[in-house]
């Protein structure tokens, strides 16, 4: 079997992609670019991570795109893509937890004031704060998928009461009404792009808080520091920007009212995530179902 692991890593980022997938799937032939350009006939898969934009295209035998990421959009915006050939995206247990975590922590330091209380550290200040019940504080999760619904999990066991919203639900500003914490973990889509903007604010009530763990692009930027600054939006945890890294200078940084994570909420780990595109690349050798489809008219 041969297979091309390629796209768009960081510094030793591919060397250890390629190690952990050769030591999982010794006998699959894995090739680079350079490769693949010289013989592209005979590659069965691509095991990809934001490639090219036409670079999957030069592979006459493809049957298999398997992406390394959750998120698909970027792939996807590659119109070149061959289009008879199905893309599986990574749903990996692993990072579904990483990232029920993220959610927990930011709820939890959202509910408990701990963000205040970092504030009031570097100003010298001893003011505790009224302390809430984990009941008294409704948490809305956007996203029913894997992590969507992990992270639900995760919160409600912890006692918080917990709504979730997909985009086949309807209307969504009557759970936002009732919601002092949004967890985005929505999958980007030209519907759901911009999602956040003022009119999803002020659906709030005055003194929630938004964690946004999934794209940088569900956000208007200009509105939500508009809401964060008027006082009716408390707090913003944000992990993903429409610029990442996120350009110095930028309003985010030095806000009181927002807290900026790297896009550290769920890192992949290789030796989960590898067995996950093992396990496809093993069902598409032996002709039996291949997980975690995208649709691509749906975009996720």
């Amino acid at each position: 079997m041969r297979v091309l692991l390629t796209g768009r890593f960081d510094a030793g980022e591919r060397e250890a992609w390629a190690a952990e997938l050769a030591r999982q799937l010794p006998e699959a032939h894995w090739l680079d670019d350079a490769e693949a350009d010289a013989a592209p006939a005979g590659i069965t898969a691509a095991v990809v991570a934001n490639p090219a934009p036409g670079r999957l295209v030069r592979l006459p035998d493809l049957r298999l795109i398997q992406s390394l990421w959750a998120g698909v959009d970027k792939l996807l915006a590659d119109t070149t893509l061959p289009p008879s050939v199905p893309i599986a995206r990574m749903v990996d247990p692993a990072m579904n937890a990483a990232m029920a975590e993220t959610a927990l922590w930011a709820v939890l330091a959202l509910h408990r004031g701990f963000f205040t209380y970092q504030a009031q550290q570097r100003q010298g200040q001893w003011q505790p704060l009224p302390q809430r019940r984990a009941d008294e504080v409704p948490v809305l999760v956007l996203g029913r998928g894997q992590m969507g619904g992990t992270a639900a999990a995760r919160l409600a066991a912890q006692g918080y009461p917990v709504q979730t919203w997909g985009r086949s639900d309807g209307a969504l500003a009557p759970r936002l009404a009732t919601a002092q914490v949004v967890v985005n973990l929505l999958p980007l889509t030209p519907e759901t792009r911009g999602l956040i903007d003022a009119r999803f604010l002020a659906a709030l009530p005055r003194g929630a808080a938004l964690v946004n763990l999934a794209r940088g692009a569900h956000v208007v930027d200009a509105d939500l520091l508009a809401a964060l600054d008027s006082g009716h939006l408390a707090h913003a945890v944000l992990d993903v920007f429409h610029t990442e890294p996120l350009p110095a200078g930028h309003a985010f940084w030095q806000h009181p009212r927002v807290t900026v994570l790297p896009h550290a909420a769920a890192a992949t780990d290789e030796r989960s995530a590898a067995a996950v595109v093992v396990a496809n690349l093993r069902a598409l050798q032996a002709g039996t179902p291949i997980a975690n489809f995208v649709d691509r008219g749906r975009g996720y």
